[in-house]
Parts: structure tokens; sequence; C-alpha cells
């Protein structure tokens, strides 16, 4: 039988029990007794006892620990990219943006304070701004991917420069990532103690891409390039959800300069790339009950299911889209049409693709 933590009128009626036993002719469950009120006392202080024991049992193993405990498994196994020891931290974007001025030759100091939607950004670098667009490079003073704006935002200029106009024009603003959270972290310490380093294998390679800020979900494949090649596909499903998760060209030269850095030197050849979208398009009728909400908790069903089982060159098995349907909240029945879908090569991954209704 699995240990349970006794309730507090049980261990109290235990303590009465004891006395019981211990000194004959004792009665400690009569009530208002001195006795009574003693072992009712001490069974509450034992049941706190063993509350917290309990409690401490779950924060022992990384699987089960809290927050503050879960930090400790992860310093204690886990080393990132930049050097730091468990959580991925967050990280600032940075990129450029433009600066224009009402007349030529005016010098934009280092350090020129920025502004957008509550955030603080700062140039990196001293330019000189002409009447046409100068560009200069830029990063945020918040970590966070709230920091990531679209090509074209408008940023205040809030340190006043004579002639510099009050706004300045994003060109790209990239990298900033969240703190890791703790299904992330938990994830990768388990990883580590289940996959031990071993001096270079696929699964090495899995654990150091997820060592860099961003990624969630790593893929290697020895020699599928030839004898002596790695090739590994990755996923940043947080940073890059507008783009299915995608990585972007800048995220793929991270990965590959963090993995050079650590893989082993008898590597011929390392590939780093993103995964394929291969879309899964599915034909849902007779669903019951039909409405929006409905329809959006499948949506979202099948969007945690493709992240949980999908892989690259993974075949997508039909029962797993119905998998995912009859999980969302409200439905009772409806009638599915679609088909197992395989991938051509490891390069291609299934993902989620257009839900038709009638």
């Amino acid at each position: 039988m699995p240990w349970t933590t006794p309730t507090l009128r049980e261990v109290r009626s235990i303590i009465r029990d004891n006395i019981r036993g211990s000194l004959p002719g004792a009665d400690a469950s009569v009530p208002n007794s001195v006795l009574r009120v003693v072992s009712d006392a001490q069974g509450g202080l034992c049941h706190l006892t063993l509350q917290y024991i309990d409690w401490l049992s779950l924060q022992l193993l990384p699987d089960t620990a809290e927050t503050e405990w879960l930090d400790r498994h992860g310093d204690i196994w886990l080393t990132n990219s930049d050097g730091s020891t468990g959580r991925k931290v967050a990280t600032p974007s940075i990129g450029v943006a433009t600066f224009t001025s009402t007349f030529p030759g005016v010098v934009l100091p280092n350090a020129t304070r920025l502004s957008y939607a509550g955030m603080e950004f700062e140039t990196t670098e001293e330019i000189d701004v002409g009447v046409q667009e100068s560009p200069a490079n830029i990063r945020c003073l918040d970590p966070g991917a709230a920091g990531n704006l679209d090509p074209g935002t408008q940023l205040s200029v809030d340190t006043p420069v004579g002639g510099i106009l009050p706004n300045a024009t994003v060109v790209t603003l990239l990298g900033g990532t969240d703190e890791e959270t703790d299904d992330e972290l938990r994830m990768r310490v388990l990883l580590r103690i289940r996959q031990p380093p071993m001096g270079g294998d696929a699964d090495d390679y899995v654990n150091w891409a997820l060592r860099v800020p961003g990624v969630t979900r790593a893929w290697a494949f020895p020699q599928e390039m030839g004898i002596g090649t790695m090739t590994v596909r990755f996923m940043m499903d947080d940073l890059r959800a507008s783009n299915g998760g995608f990585p972007l060209p800048s995220d793929i030269e991270a990965v590959t300069a963090y993995l050079n850095t650590v893989r082993p030197v008898t590597v011929k050849d390392i590939f780093v790339v993103s995964p394929i979208p291969l879309p899964v398009n599915l034909r849902i009728s007779y669903l019951d009950p039909d409405d929006a909400a409905t329809r959006q908790g499948i949506t979202d069903s099948l969007l945690a299911i493709f992240r949980e089982r999908t892989a690259p060159g993974q075949r997508w098995w039909r029962a797993w889209s119905d998998e995912g349907i009859a999980a969302a909240p409200g439905v009772y029945a409806y009638d599915l049409v679609a088909d197992d879908v395989t991938p051509p090569s490891n390069g291609y991954m299934p993902v989620l693709g257009d839900i038709t209704y009638g």
C-alpha cells in the first residue's frame, strides 16, 4: 500500500490510544480533561511534522519539486550555453534602429535612451546622424521576449539630442527570450539524469542544443549527411510562436556557434537546420456541440498534442489526431476524415494544418 499522510483526526486518535496503553487507568478520550488536551496538542504537532515530511519528500526528486527546490536541482545538474547553471534566464533583444536629424553631422551618443510601451532601450554605439535615416545598434534594457519588436515599430528618443527627431524606426530587434519555465527546466533536468553525457553521442547534442536560450525541443541524427556527420534540428516554440515555433536563420547561427564549442573535434561535419513543416490537414464533421468555443478548444488541444508527439521524420498517426480532438473540453461527438501522414525524410516534421468543419 502506498504511504499517505494520516489525517489530524487519525493522529490524535493514535496519541490517545498510546496514552491509554502507556498509562494504565488513564483515559485521554474524556472531553475537557487534561490528558485529552495534552494528547490533542501533541497530535497536532505530530500531524504538522508528518505534513512537512510528506512535502519534503516531494522536493527531494526533480519530477515533483516546487520552484525553489527545482532551481536547486537545476543548479546541480545543468550548465547553459552562457556558462551559467540551472534555469535559463531571460535575455534582452538586440538589433538595429534608424535615426534621422534635421541637419547633417549630428552626433548620437552611445547609450542614448529610447522607449516603447513601457520598455526601455539604448544605443550601443556612437554614430553620426544625417537627414537620411542612419542605422545604429540598439538593445533592450528589459530582458524578455516582449522586447522583440516588428520592423517599422517607432521608438521614442528619450535622451534629448539637438537636431535628432523624436522617433527612431526599428529595422530588426530580435533575440529576447523569457525566463525558462518550471516545466521546461524540469524536462531538462530529467533528460540530463536519464541521458548522462556520453562523450558526444546523439543525446549529448540534444542536451547541448537545449542549453541555448529559446530552444524548447531538439533532435539529433548521426551520419544523416554521411559517415562522421551529425545533423541537429530544433524548435523554439515560445520565442518564435509567430513563426510556428520554427527557428530563424539567426537562431540557427547561435545554436551552431555554441555546438561548435562543445562538440567532439572528431566529428567531420555538423549541420544545424530547422525542420521543414509538413501540414496535417483535418476535416471534422458532425461536431457536437459545433460552436466557436468548441472549435477553439479543438485547435488548442491539437496544437498541444502536436507539440508533444511530433518530431522530424516521425509518422503522424490518425489516432493521434483523434486523441487531440477527443481531449478538447466539451466535445461529445464528431466524425474525422484524415489519414496517417508520413514525412518523406527526416527533414520534414508534421504540424497542424487546416481544420475544415462541415
